[in-house]
């Protein structure tokens, strides 16, 4: 299993910046369900550009004890379904670590309902009983928008929402 630790790409801000591409919010495009909507973002330069995340907490939702253990939870919680019900995993996730908090990244191919094929990475995190799941998608390369949008999340404007949505503010 290969951690990904982000602290060590926080680095020089202009470099990380550089690295997190410019994300700019855009309303929550999916229809209301049993969570609160998120924060959603549209990358317009930067290596990620036209990829889009969708990031939200779900308190209560995971395993106390154990957090996020396994890639079936990872595609059962990530709201990658939301995007597209036409989704297929493309290998074993990762563990992962963002904002002290542990989880697994999963990528995925979608087929998007306009006929298009979109690569996705699903993130789940646990926090004691909480979880914060992102999904990151568009039509560039994998590795790049997924990237891009580590380094996003890592940001402290997002770890403060992060925070705080996980605090139920």
């Amino acid at each position: 299993m290969a951690m990904i630790a982000l602290g060590a790409l926080s680095g020089v801000r202009t470099h990380a910046t550089e690295r997190a591409g410019h994300w700019q919010e855009m309303s929550w495009p999916f229809p209301r369900d049993g969570w609160p909507a998120g924060r959603a973002f549209r990358c317009t330069a930067g290596g990620c550009d036209g990829a889009e995340l969708y990031v939200r907490a779900k308190r209560g939702f995971c395993n106390c004890d154990t957090g996020v253990v396994d890639d079936d939870e990872v595609d059962r919680v990530t709201d990658i379904d939301l995007i597209s019900p036409r989704f297929t995993p493309v290998a074993a996730g990762e563990a992962v670590s963002i904002a002290a908090m542990r989880g697994r990244i999963r990528h995925y191919d979608l087929d998007m309902p306009d006929g298009a094929r979109h690569a996705a990475a699903g993130l789940a995190l646990s926090r004691r009983c909480d979880l914060l799941v992102a999904v990151a998608q568009g039509a560039g390369e994998a590795n790049a928008v997924q990237r891009a949008a580590l380094v996003f999340l890592e940001t402290q404007e997002m770890k403060e929402w992060i925070a705080a949505a996980l605090d139920g503010r």
